[in-house]
């Protein structure tokens, strides 16, 4: 059995994910957090605030004292929000499963506060779909990079500039033959 991958470890957390998901582009205080998170205790949400920060997925860019306190303010860090192939490829199949089924029901949870909220712009914002492509690994490396490349415009922090809106846009790839091709 394989050894189960430390970021995913720390990332595939639900409590994680959705301090990941506050953090997003965006720099955020300890005490933004606690506001957008009401239903995690401090000291939990604390807790793992600093787990993220010391797997790098966040960072401390700032401190100031506030009242005696010291406020911190993060932004994501160098290792991001996301597992990698290798560290996918390390993960033996419950972790796998964990791992997935976690994101899965992060998803929805996103779902469900976006579409609670009654906003009567919601749907001109929502998209869901699925596509099957026939590509080979290298065909998802090149497919990635321009993604990669027509999203970058979109990634700043920027909120209700000229009607633009946060949105979360996640990707899944799963064979659907259950055969690896041979490159």
């Amino acid at each position: 059995m394989r050894n189960p991958s430390p970021i995913a470890d720390v990332v595939m957390h639900p409590v994680r994910l959705r301090i990941i998901q506050q953090v997003g582009t965006q720099e955020v205080t300890t005490a933004s957090l606690r506001s957008a998170l009401p239903d995690v205790a401090q000291a939990t949400l604390y807790r793992h605030i600093a787990a993220l920060v010391d797997a790098d997925v966040l960072t401390v860019v700032e401190e100031r004292r506030v009242r005696g306190a010291v406020e911190r303010t993060f932004a994501l860090g160098e290792r991001m929000a996301h597992v990698d192939h290798d560290e996918l490829l390390e993960m033996g199949s419950r972790e796998l499963q964990q791992a997935f089924l976690t994101f899965l029901a992060h998803l929805g949870e996103s779902f469900d506060r976006a579409s609670a909220a009654e906003d009567p712009r919601f749907r001109d914002f929502l998209g869901f779909g699925e596509t099957t492509l026939h590509v080979t690994t290298a065909d998802l490396a090149v497919i990635q990079a321009g993604l990669g490349e027509l999203l970058a415009p979109y990634l700043t922090a920027e909120r209700e500039v000229d009607g633009r809106r946060a949105v979360t846009l996640a990707t899944a790839l799963i064979p659907t033959d259950g055969a690896a091709p041979r490159d």
